[in-house]
């Protein structure tokens, strides 16, 4: 670490681990759910249960790309943050919140949007603390160094936090209410998000490898220019059959088939940068996370994303456990694994410790990879059966439902195995055993 105030990531780091923790084991009870039906069903209903689940996930990795934001910022403009307390603020109204939110749920109160369920006034709370990150960021990279990592991750950002305004906006026609509503979910994960994760595993590699930041910097532009390039117009592989023009169909098609260039690229990118590095860096368990995310990234957002996104076949899978597979493995790879990448990076210089508790982490990669590449391949299965039995055969979605009790058992026991990770990971990162690190600075040669 080489800025003091950098240390306001260590408390963002540590609020998005709880949450995460709380994420993974929200998507076990409703996993169980699909096993035993009735589960809590009058006390906790699992409408409740997935909301909890989907938003925890959200925020957790917001609060990642905002403590990474806050560690990796200072580094790249050479200067401190323009104001600490500012960024402990919006932490406090992040956190209040995701509590009012939740608390809402419990008794009943919600939007009803999937993903944007929070109260108005949650909100109003997050635009508020959206609004402090961009001042905070901006007036930081404005005052020093710019470079392509900071160009790159305040563009996505910028974009992110903008494009929440489209949440307030819930027009009684259903058509339009599902437009407004993909201008934020699709150009989140499919556009903006994508840049910050671009910016962050540029930053990481800039790290591990040591591979100059001109050859760096290069990558980073080409998969920007792809990312928005097929993301934006991407949008419409979701206005397929929400009642817009048969157009969508076809723009949705075409531009959606690019979208897996961005991600193929980041993963050549991290490979490449890797083979070429000449630091030995120590922190082998960031490196593994690094390149994990940008290959399982490619395999769920790209590959798994293609599979149904044709709107030929999508007439077919819309909204069947394949779905639900792609969107597993795409959130896992792409921002997941990239937060956890970044935390395992990150935290060792925080705490001013040499990387520790590496063979913990790394069992806690292949444990949560393993447990979400078996839940994919469950669900791709389960939802081929869906898919021909529901929208082929014409039987009933009771009926099927009752036909994919294996696949759901199975795909149970995969989110076991992802929850067994996530609690070992976060073991790996807070509890240090003192026989093994001494304190003191970290020093990497080149660093």
């Amino acid at each position: 670490m080489k800025y003091q105030s950098q240390k306001v990531a260590y408390a963002y780091f540590l609020v998005a681990m709880g949450l995460f923790a709380i994420q993974v084991m929200g998507g076990l009870l409703a996993g169980w759910i699909y096993v035993a039906p009735n589960t809590l069903a009058e006390l906790v209903p699992f409408n409740i249960i997935r909301m909890i689940h989907t938003n925890a996930l959200i925020v957790w990795l917001l609060l990642g790309f905002f403590g990474a934001a806050y560690y990796l910022v200072p580094e790249e403009s050479e200067r401190e943050l323009f104001s600490v307390k500012l960024a402990y603020i919006q932490l406090a109204i992040l956190v209040v919140g995701t509590l009012g939110a939740v608390g809402s749920y419990l008794v009943g109160i919600h939007g009803g949007r999937e993903f944007l369920e929070q109260p108005l006034w949650v909100k109003f709370g997050i635009l508020v603390a959206a609004v402090i990150f961009l001042v905070n960021i901006s007036l930081t990279v404005l005052a020093g160094r710019k470079t392509a990592i900071t160009n790159i991750l305040l563009m996505g950002l910028w974009l992110l936090c903008l494009l929440w305004v489209f949440a307030f906006i819930n027009p009684d026609n259903l058509s339009l209410d599902k437009m407004y509503w993909w201008m934020v979910v699709h150009l989140w994960v499919e556009a903006t998000w994508e840049l910050v994760m671009a910016a962050i595993l540029g930053f990481l590699m800039l790290k591990l490898t040591g591979v100059d930041r001109e050859v760096i910097e290069k990558w980073l532009y080409v998969i920007v220019a792809t990312a928005l390039f097929s993301g934006i117009l991407g949008t419409g592989h979701h206005f397929y059959w929400i009642g817009t023009p048969g157009y969508w169909q076809w723009i949705g098609s075409i531009f959606s088939t690019f979208e897996v260039i961005p991600f193929f690229a980041m993963m050549s990118f991290a490979f490449l940068m890797v083979w070429k590095g000449r630091k030995n860096h120590p922190n082998k368990a960031a490196l593994l996370w690094s390149l994990g995310a940008s290959t399982v990234a490619f395999f769920g957002a790209g590959v798994w994303g293609f599979l149904h996104t044709l709107h030929g076949v999508n007439f077919y899978t819309h909204g069947t456990q394949i779905t639900a597979a792609h969107g597993h493995l795409a959130f896992y790879g792409a921002y997941v694994a990239l937060n956890l990448a970044m935390f395992t990076y990150a935290m060792p210089q925080l705490k001013g410790r040499a990387p520790y508790n590496q063979v913990l982490n790394m069992a806690s990669f292949w444990l949560m990879t393993g447990g979400m590449a078996f839940m994919t391949f469950t669900l791709t299965f389960a939802g081929t059966i869906q898919t021909h039995m529901q929208r082929i055969v014409g039987d009933y979605f009771m009926d099927v439902q009752d036909q994919l009790d294996l696949f759901y058992l199975m795909r149970f026991g995969s989110g076991v195995a992802v929850v067994l990770g996530a609690l070992l990971f976060i073991y790996a990162m807070l509890v240090v055993r003192r026989e093994v690190v001494e304190p003191g600075p970290l020093t990497v040669p080149g660093e």
